[in-house]
């Protein structure tokens, strides 16, 4: 079974038996919010991507691609050499580094803002960095309404619990109710969180590497 938009969008109106033009109208809105729910919750090996950029010479930040939801890895080539920046927080750099006018090869990265990560120490040449990361998908609600996503195809009860546990939020619907909708979503997430670890545990001991520890 997969939803379409236009079938998910019935399916939560028929379980909450609920057809008010204020409701229809925010359908997308829960829809959007239990997609936000999966994609954070959930690392899917399907919605990796890597990107090249640069980072420039006394510049301690690098911009965070618009889809960014979460890193996987940040390479540094140097001199033809290769290697990973460690994650850390924001306290952590600033400690690590205090004056960001010293300048070394960077070891550390953090995210800074919505816009932008922060690196440490602030690098002393340009260098180029290929960033591996968890992107967030276009939602089910941007295409047309016979259109499908990943998500609605191989996880449609998850996405159609979540909307409902947004819908009965905004309706204020009877606790019973939304208690059974939030165990069922539960339920499905953690089928989807399987299937996320065991493609993703496959992949590491295809290719000789240890599987990712999920935190």
């Amino acid at each position: 079974m997969s939803f379409t938009l236009a079938t998910l969008k019935s399916a939560i109106q028929d379980y909450a038996d609920n057809a008010e033009t204020s409701f229809v109208t925010n359908l997308p809105n829960f829809i959007k919010a239990s997609e936000e729910k999966i994609f954070k919750s959930i690392d899917l090996d399907i919605f990796r991507k890597n990107v090249t950029s640069a980072l420039t010479s006394s510049d301690p930040f690098l911009t965070v691609p618009s889809d960014y939801l979460a890193s996987f890895s940040l390479q540094i080539t140097t001199s033809g050499s290769e290697s990973y920046l460690l994650q850390k927080d924001v306290s952590y750099l600033r400690e690590y580094t205090p004056a960001s006018s010293t300048t070394a090869l960077p070891k550390y990265y953090a995210r800074f803002d919505q816009t932008n990560f922060m690196i440490a120490p602030t690098p002393d040449s340009n260098y180029t960095i290929e960033l591996h990361y968890y992107y967030r998908p276009d939602s089910l609600t941007a295409g047309a309404d016979s259109g499908t996503t990943w998500i609605s195809t191989n996880a449609p009860f998850a996405l159609l619990y979540g909307s409902l546990v947004e819908a009965y939020f905004y309706m204020k619907g009877e606790a019973d109710v939304l208690a059974q909708y939030e165990k069922n979503f539960a339920f499905y997430m953690e089928r989807l969180k399987d299937l996320g670890e065991a493609r993703e545990n496959t992949d590491a001991n295809r290719v000789g590497l240890p599987a990712r520890p999920r935190t």
